[in-house]
């Protein structure tokens, strides 16, 4: 699935959540128009639809597989721009 058809997804059922619809509908722009969306927004557009209850209302109505690919692509495209732009969580070494 293609980052626009994914952050379609979330648009769709968004409409009740203005701030996230605002989120979700700039990002879907931004796809549509072949920008690069930060991974900032798009951390933030599936954190505030999981909290919203969107990605339960999409795990419902679409199938696996589709939920599946959408949450992939969105959250694969995350971790790309932040392993390029090096701002990776760093892990604490064990201590003796």
């Amino acid at each position: 699935m293609d980052l626009k058809d994914a952050a379609h997804m979330v648009l769709v059922e968004s409409a009740p959540y203005a701030e996230l619809r605002s989120v979700a509908q700039a990002v879907y722009d931004d796809f549509s128009a072949g920008q690069e969306v930060p991974y900032i927004a798009l951390l933030g557009m599936v954190t505030e639809a999981s909290r919203k209850g969107v990605l339960r209302t999409l795990r419902r109505k679409h199938t696996d597989q589709a939920f599946d690919e959408m949450v992939v692509a969105l959250l694969h495209e995350t971790d790309r721009q932040r392993t390029i732009a090096g701002d990776l969580p760093v892990r604490l070494s064990a201590r003796s």
